[in-house]
Protein backbone atom coordinates (compact mmCIF):
# COMPACT_ATOMS: atom_id res chain seq x y z
CA UNK A 1 0.00 0.00 0.00
CA UNK A 2 1.30 3.26 -0.67
CA UNK A 3 0.39 6.59 1.30
CA UNK A 4 0.23 9.93 -0.57
CA UNK A 5 -0.64 14.01 -0.83
CA UNK A 6 -3.59 14.29 -2.80
CA UNK A 7 -3.08 13.66 -6.17
CA UNK A 8 -6.09 15.11 -7.95
CA UNK A 9 -9.61 12.98 -7.78
CA UNK A 10 -10.03 10.56 -10.20
CA UNK A 11 -12.35 10.74 -13.55
CA UNK A 12 -15.81 10.44 -12.76
CA UNK A 13 -15.20 11.25 -8.82
CA UNK A 14 -13.96 7.37 -8.71
CA UNK A 15 -16.80 5.90 -9.00
CA UNK A 16 -16.57 2.82 -10.51
CA UNK A 17 -14.53 3.87 -13.31
CA UNK A 18 -13.55 0.87 -15.92
CA UNK A 19 -10.49 0.97 -17.60
CA UNK A 20 -9.75 -0.36 -21.02
CA UNK A 21 -6.31 -0.86 -23.01
CA UNK A 22 -6.74 2.20 -24.95
CA UNK A 23 -7.32 4.46 -22.20
CA UNK A 24 -3.58 4.03 -20.89
CA UNK A 25 -0.56 5.67 -22.11
CA UNK A 26 2.31 3.79 -24.29
CA UNK A 27 4.67 1.94 -22.14
CA UNK A 28 1.90 2.27 -18.99
CA UNK A 29 0.69 -0.62 -16.96
CA UNK A 30 -2.13 -2.75 -19.02
CA UNK A 31 -5.14 -3.58 -17.81
CA UNK A 32 -7.31 -6.35 -18.18
CA UNK A 33 -10.74 -5.62 -19.60
CA UNK A 34 -12.92 -6.28 -16.89
CA UNK A 35 -10.50 -3.91 -14.50
CA UNK A 36 -11.15 -1.37 -12.52
CA UNK A 37 -10.56 1.23 -9.92
CA UNK A 38 -12.90 2.59 -7.45
CA UNK A 39 -12.73 5.45 -4.72
CA UNK A 40 -14.09 5.34 -1.25
CA UNK A 41 -13.90 8.41 1.25
CA UNK A 42 -12.76 7.25 4.70
CA UNK A 43 -15.12 8.73 7.65
CA UNK A 44 -12.39 8.35 9.71
CA UNK A 45 -11.25 5.85 12.39
CA UNK A 46 -8.26 4.98 9.16
CA UNK A 47 -5.39 3.87 12.07
CA UNK A 48 -7.72 0.67 13.37
CA UNK A 49 -8.49 0.43 9.22
CA UNK A 50 -5.33 0.10 8.01
CA UNK A 51 -3.68 -1.62 11.21
CA UNK A 52 -0.44 -1.66 12.46
CA UNK A 53 2.03 -1.19 9.00
CA UNK A 54 -0.64 -1.30 7.58
CA UNK A 55 -1.15 -5.13 8.61
CA UNK A 56 -5.51 -5.18 7.40
CA UNK A 57 -4.92 -3.71 4.91
CA UNK A 58 -2.03 -5.42 3.24
CA UNK A 59 -4.37 -8.74 4.27
CA UNK A 60 -7.19 -6.89 2.11
CA UNK A 61 -4.77 -6.32 -0.81
CA UNK A 62 -3.91 -10.09 -1.05
CA UNK A 63 -6.28 -11.91 -0.05
CA UNK A 64 -8.97 -10.03 -2.86
CA UNK A 65 -6.10 -9.55 -4.86
CA UNK A 66 -6.44 -5.80 -5.24
CA UNK A 67 -4.13 -2.62 -4.78
CA UNK A 68 -5.28 0.25 -2.15
CA UNK A 69 -3.66 3.88 -2.22
CA UNK A 70 -4.51 6.60 0.54
CA UNK A 71 -5.08 10.01 -1.79
CA UNK A 72 -6.25 12.33 1.46
CA UNK A 73 -9.11 10.68 2.75
CA UNK A 74 -10.01 8.74 0.00
CA UNK A 75 -9.11 5.14 -0.46
CA UNK A 76 -8.45 3.95 -4.33
CA UNK A 77 -9.16 0.11 -4.83
CA UNK A 78 -7.81 -1.16 -8.03
CA UNK A 79 -7.97 -4.14 -9.70
CA UNK A 80 -10.25 -6.73 -10.73
CA UNK A 81 -14.08 -5.76 -10.88
CA UNK A 82 -15.79 -7.95 -8.04
CA UNK A 83 -12.94 -7.95 -5.78
CA UNK A 84 -12.64 -4.43 -5.98
CA UNK A 85 -16.40 -4.09 -5.53
CA UNK A 86 -16.33 -6.55 -2.72
CA UNK A 87 -13.62 -4.19 -1.05
CA UNK A 88 -15.53 -1.31 -1.18
CA UNK A 89 -18.12 -2.95 0.75
CA UNK A 90 -15.95 -3.56 2.92
CA UNK A 91 -14.72 -0.29 3.58
CA UNK A 92 -18.16 1.56 3.08
CA UNK A 93 -19.34 -1.23 6.22
CA UNK A 94 -16.65 -0.28 8.50
CA UNK A 95 -17.31 3.72 7.51
CA UNK A 96 -21.11 3.20 8.23
CA UNK A 97 -20.23 2.21 11.84
CA UNK A 98 -17.67 5.18 12.29
CA UNK A 99 -20.50 7.51 11.48
CA UNK A 100 -22.69 5.72 13.76
CA UNK A 101 -20.03 6.75 16.76
CA UNK A 102 -18.61 3.59 17.30
CA UNK A 103 -14.66 2.96 17.69
CA UNK A 104 -12.09 -0.19 17.12
CA UNK A 105 -8.94 -1.26 17.95
CA UNK A 106 -6.84 -2.33 14.90
CA UNK A 107 -6.97 -6.17 16.51
CA UNK A 108 -11.16 -5.88 16.05
CA UNK A 109 -10.60 -4.92 12.77
CA UNK A 110 -8.11 -7.25 11.63
CA UNK A 111 -10.30 -10.24 12.92
CA UNK A 112 -13.44 -8.74 11.75
CA UNK A 113 -11.70 -8.73 8.15
CA UNK A 114 -10.16 -12.09 8.29
CA UNK A 115 -13.60 -13.46 9.38
CA UNK A 116 -15.25 -11.95 6.77
CA UNK A 117 -12.98 -11.95 3.71
CA UNK A 118 -13.15 -15.85 4.60
CA UNK A 119 -16.90 -15.93 4.28
CA UNK A 120 -18.10 -13.41 1.60
CA UNK A 121 -22.19 -13.42 2.97
CA UNK A 122 -20.74 -12.16 6.54
CA UNK A 123 -20.55 -8.53 6.92
CA UNK A 124 -18.38 -6.28 9.31
CA UNK A 125 -21.18 -4.99 10.82
CA UNK A 126 -22.73 -8.52 11.85
CA UNK A 127 -19.23 -9.00 13.33
CA UNK A 128 -18.37 -5.93 15.06
CA UNK A 129 -22.43 -4.86 15.98
CA UNK A 130 -23.99 -8.03 16.59
CA UNK A 131 -27.93 -7.22 16.95
CA UNK A 132 -28.12 -8.33 20.42
CA UNK A 133 -25.93 -6.11 23.02
CA UNK A 134 -22.96 -7.52 23.86
CA UNK A 135 -20.54 -5.42 26.66
CA UNK A 136 -17.56 -7.74 27.86
CA UNK A 137 -16.58 -5.21 30.49
CA UNK A 138 -13.01 -3.18 30.05
CA UNK A 139 -12.06 -5.98 26.90
CA UNK A 140 -13.27 -5.93 23.88
CA UNK A 141 -13.95 -9.64 22.68
CA UNK A 142 -14.58 -10.19 18.49
CA UNK A 143 -14.67 -13.59 16.75
CA UNK A 144 -11.66 -14.91 15.11
CA UNK A 145 -12.66 -17.14 13.01
CA UNK A 146 -16.16 -18.55 11.20
CA UNK A 147 -16.03 -20.94 13.97
CA UNK A 148 -15.78 -18.43 16.84
CA UNK A 149 -18.56 -16.58 15.35
CA UNK A 150 -20.79 -19.09 15.24
CA UNK A 151 -20.27 -20.74 18.93
CA UNK A 152 -21.11 -17.54 20.04
CA UNK A 153 -24.49 -17.14 18.09
CA UNK A 154 -24.99 -20.84 19.21
CA UNK A 155 -24.83 -19.31 23.24
CA UNK A 156 -26.68 -16.56 22.37
CA UNK A 157 -29.72 -18.90 20.88
CA UNK A 158 -29.22 -22.09 23.03
CA UNK A 159 -29.83 -22.69 26.81
CA UNK A 160 -27.20 -25.61 26.51
CA UNK A 161 -24.33 -25.72 24.30
CA UNK A 162 -21.53 -28.20 24.05
CA UNK A 163 -18.26 -26.60 22.38
CA UNK A 164 -15.52 -29.33 21.87
CA UNK A 165 -12.23 -28.88 20.49
CA UNK A 166 -8.21 -28.70 21.33
CA UNK A 167 -6.60 -26.11 23.21
CA UNK A 168 -6.45 -22.40 21.83
CA UNK A 169 -9.31 -22.65 20.34
CA UNK A 170 -11.22 -19.74 22.35
CA UNK A 171 -13.83 -22.21 23.97
CA UNK A 172 -13.26 -21.20 27.49
CA UNK A 173 -12.40 -17.79 27.14
CA UNK A 174 -15.60 -17.33 24.59
CA UNK A 175 -17.84 -18.74 26.69
CA UNK A 176 -16.85 -16.72 29.72
CA UNK A 177 -16.52 -13.27 27.74
CA UNK A 178 -20.84 -14.38 26.81
CA UNK A 179 -21.00 -15.06 30.92
CA UNK A 180 -20.01 -11.71 31.54
CA UNK A 181 -22.07 -9.84 28.89
CA UNK A 182 -25.05 -11.57 30.32
CA UNK A 183 -24.13 -10.10 33.73
CA UNK A 184 -24.03 -7.11 32.92
CA UNK A 185 -26.59 -6.81 30.29
CA UNK A 186 -28.44 -8.02 33.17
CA UNK A 187 -29.60 -11.22 31.46
CA UNK A 188 -28.70 -13.12 34.57
CA UNK A 189 -27.76 -12.91 38.25
CA UNK A 190 -24.70 -14.55 38.53
CA UNK A 191 -21.74 -16.46 36.64
CA UNK A 192 -20.56 -19.94 38.00
CA UNK A 193 -17.32 -21.41 36.51
CA UNK A 194 -17.14 -25.10 37.19
CA UNK A 195 -13.97 -27.47 37.15
CA UNK A 196 -13.60 -31.01 37.71
CA UNK A 197 -10.66 -31.43 40.21
CA UNK A 198 -8.85 -34.03 38.46
CA UNK A 199 -5.19 -33.73 38.63
CA UNK A 200 -3.09 -34.31 35.43
CA UNK A 201 -0.96 -37.05 36.66
CA UNK A 202 -0.65 -35.30 39.98
CA UNK A 203 -1.68 -35.65 43.51
CA UNK A 204 -4.00 -33.35 45.21
CA UNK A 205 -3.37 -34.72 48.84
CA UNK A 206 0.35 -34.05 48.35
CA UNK A 207 -0.17 -30.37 48.11
CA UNK A 208 -0.33 -27.78 51.06
CA UNK A 209 -3.15 -25.66 52.35
CA UNK A 210 -6.89 -25.94 52.48
CA UNK A 211 -9.02 -27.95 50.24
CA UNK A 212 -9.46 -24.51 48.66
CA UNK A 213 -6.03 -23.36 48.23
CA UNK A 214 -5.82 -26.85 46.92
CA UNK A 215 -8.49 -26.36 44.30
CA UNK A 216 -7.42 -22.42 43.68
CA UNK A 217 -4.53 -23.66 40.90
CA UNK A 218 -6.93 -25.52 38.72
CA UNK A 219 -9.09 -22.89 38.71
CA UNK A 220 -6.76 -20.26 37.55
CA UNK A 221 -7.60 -20.10 34.17
CA UNK A 222 -11.33 -19.32 34.68
CA UNK A 223 -10.06 -16.19 36.96
CA UNK A 224 -7.27 -15.18 33.91
CA UNK A 225 -10.06 -14.72 31.56
CA UNK A 226 -12.36 -13.06 34.48
CA UNK A 227 -9.55 -10.82 35.30
CA UNK A 228 -9.02 -9.59 31.85
CA UNK A 229 -12.44 -8.55 31.32
CA UNK A 230 -13.58 -7.00 34.72
CA UNK A 231 -11.57 -4.64 36.84
CA UNK A 232 -9.96 -6.20 39.64
CA UNK A 233 -12.04 -4.05 42.27
CA UNK A 234 -15.52 -5.29 40.53
CA UNK A 235 -14.10 -8.46 40.09
CA UNK A 236 -13.43 -8.61 43.76
CA UNK A 237 -16.74 -7.46 44.82
CA UNK A 238 -19.02 -9.94 42.51
CA UNK A 239 -16.89 -12.73 44.03
CA UNK A 240 -17.10 -11.95 47.51
CA UNK A 241 -21.02 -11.55 47.33
CA UNK A 242 -21.63 -14.80 45.22
CA UNK A 243 -22.39 -13.22 42.10
CA UNK A 244 -19.47 -14.98 40.47
CA UNK A 245 -18.61 -18.22 41.62
CA UNK A 246 -15.81 -20.54 41.06
CA UNK A 247 -16.01 -24.24 42.29
CA UNK A 248 -14.85 -27.88 41.78
CA UNK A 249 -17.77 -30.03 39.97
CA UNK A 250 -18.42 -31.80 42.73
CA UNK A 251 -19.36 -28.82 44.73
CA UNK A 252 -22.24 -28.81 42.50
CA UNK A 253 -24.33 -31.44 43.52
CA UNK A 254 -27.75 -30.73 44.87
CA UNK A 255 -28.29 -27.21 43.84
CA UNK A 256 -30.73 -25.71 41.44
CA UNK A 257 -28.79 -22.82 39.36
CA UNK A 258 -31.58 -20.24 38.56
CA UNK A 259 -30.65 -16.87 36.52
CA UNK A 260 -27.06 -18.07 35.76
CA UNK A 261 -24.60 -18.34 33.17
CA UNK A 262 -22.86 -21.81 34.45
CA UNK A 263 -20.04 -22.84 32.37
CA UNK A 264 -18.34 -26.68 32.60
CA UNK A 265 -14.58 -26.40 31.86
CA UNK A 266 -12.42 -29.29 30.74
CA UNK A 267 -15.07 -31.56 30.96
CA UNK A 268 -13.49 -34.38 29.30
CA UNK A 269 -12.09 -34.60 33.27
CA UNK A 270 -15.72 -35.54 34.16
CA UNK A 271 -17.23 -39.10 35.03
CA UNK A 272 -20.63 -40.21 33.79
CA UNK A 273 -22.21 -39.93 37.15
CA UNK A 274 -21.28 -36.51 37.44
CA UNK A 275 -21.75 -34.61 33.69
CA UNK A 276 -25.07 -35.98 34.14
CA UNK A 277 -25.78 -34.64 37.71
CA UNK A 278 -24.47 -31.16 36.37
CA UNK A 279 -26.34 -31.42 33.06
CA UNK A 280 -29.67 -31.64 35.44
CA UNK A 281 -29.14 -28.78 37.85
CA UNK A 282 -29.96 -26.33 34.91
CA UNK A 283 -32.24 -23.92 36.43
CA UNK A 284 -35.24 -21.21 34.64
CA UNK A 285 -33.72 -18.43 32.93
CA UNK A 286 -30.12 -20.18 33.23
CA UNK A 287 -27.81 -20.92 30.03
CA UNK A 288 -25.06 -23.97 30.67
CA UNK A 289 -21.83 -24.14 28.25
CA UNK A 290 -19.87 -27.45 28.39
CA UNK A 291 -16.56 -27.08 26.87
CA UNK A 292 -13.56 -29.15 26.68
CA UNK A 293 -10.62 -31.71 24.48
CA UNK A 294 -11.58 -34.98 24.42
CA UNK A 295 -8.28 -35.92 23.39
CA UNK A 296 -6.60 -34.85 26.49
CA UNK A 297 -8.40 -36.45 29.47
CA UNK A 298 -6.88 -37.60 32.35
CA UNK A 299 -9.36 -40.08 34.03
CA UNK A 300 -8.36 -43.38 35.13
CA UNK A 301 -8.28 -45.71 31.49
CA UNK A 302 -11.53 -47.52 32.97
CA UNK A 303 -13.61 -44.39 33.55
CA UNK A 304 -15.50 -43.49 30.62
CA UNK A 305 -15.58 -39.15 29.64
CA UNK A 306 -18.41 -37.96 30.91
CA UNK A 307 -18.47 -35.43 27.93
CA UNK A 308 -18.12 -38.18 25.47
CA UNK A 309 -21.03 -39.77 26.36
CA UNK A 310 -22.85 -36.88 26.97
CA UNK A 311 -22.47 -36.02 23.55
CA UNK A 312 -23.70 -39.69 22.48
CA UNK A 313 -26.74 -39.51 24.58
CA UNK A 314 -28.04 -35.87 24.75
CA UNK A 315 -26.17 -34.13 21.76
CA UNK A 316 -28.74 -34.25 19.15
CA UNK A 317 -31.73 -33.14 21.71
CA UNK A 318 -33.18 -30.24 20.21
CA UNK A 319 -32.51 -26.66 22.09
CA UNK A 320 -28.78 -28.06 22.33
CA UNK A 321 -26.41 -26.30 20.69
CA UNK A 322 -23.12 -28.48 19.56
CA UNK A 323 -20.12 -26.95 18.09
CA UNK A 324 -16.76 -28.90 17.03
CA UNK A 325 -13.59 -26.87 16.84
CA UNK A 326 -10.19 -28.08 14.98
CA UNK A 327 -6.53 -27.01 15.28
CA UNK A 328 -7.21 -24.52 11.91
CA UNK A 329 -9.44 -23.05 14.76
CA UNK A 330 -6.50 -22.09 17.39
CA UNK A 331 -5.54 -18.77 17.48
CA UNK A 332 -2.54 -19.19 19.54
CA UNK A 333 1.09 -19.04 18.14
CA UNK A 334 1.12 -20.14 14.85
CA UNK A 335 3.05 -23.02 16.47
CA UNK A 336 0.43 -24.71 18.10
CA UNK A 337 -1.31 -25.46 15.43
CA UNK A 338 1.94 -27.43 13.92
CA UNK A 339 2.18 -28.87 17.44
CA UNK A 340 -1.50 -30.38 17.54
CA UNK A 341 -1.28 -31.22 14.13
CA UNK A 342 1.88 -33.46 14.86
CA UNK A 343 0.03 -34.95 17.69
CA UNK A 344 -2.66 -36.37 16.00
CA UNK A 345 -0.22 -37.83 13.27
CA UNK A 346 1.51 -39.27 15.67
CA UNK A 347 -1.60 -41.27 17.87
CA UNK A 348 -3.36 -42.39 14.30
CA UNK A 349 0.36 -44.18 13.64
CA UNK A 350 0.65 -45.47 17.31
CA UNK A 351 -3.07 -47.05 16.59
CA UNK A 352 -1.85 -48.16 13.32
CA UNK A 353 0.75 -50.26 15.10
CA UNK A 354 -1.21 -51.43 17.82
CA UNK A 355 -3.40 -52.53 15.83
CA UNK A 356 -1.97 -53.59 12.47
CA UNK A 357 -4.08 -56.19 10.96
CA UNK A 358 -7.42 -53.87 11.78
CA UNK A 359 -9.73 -54.52 8.58
CA UNK A 360 -7.83 -57.38 7.12
CA UNK A 361 -9.53 -60.60 6.56
CA UNK A 362 -8.33 -64.20 7.81
CA UNK A 363 -6.72 -65.74 4.86
CA UNK A 364 -9.36 -68.39 4.17
CA UNK A 365 -12.39 -66.37 5.60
Amino acid sequence: MTLGRAEGTLKGDGIFRRLRQDEEPAGSRRYKLNSMKQSVRLAGGIEPLFGTRDENLKLLESVLGVTTILRDNRLEIDGEAEPVERAARLVESYNELIREGRNFDDGEVKAALHLALAEPDVTLRSILAPSRPRVFGKKSVSPRNSNQRRYMELMEKHDMVFAIGPGGTGKTYLAVAMAVSALLTKQVNRIILVRPAVEAGERLGFLPGTIQEKIDPYMRPLYDALYDMLDADRLERYLERGIIEVAPLAFMRGRTLNDSFVILDEAQNSTSEQMKMFLTRLGFNSKAVITGDITQIDLPAERRSGLVEAIEVVGKIEGIGLISFTEGDVVRHSLVQRIIRAYEEFDGKQAAMAFPSAGRQTPGT
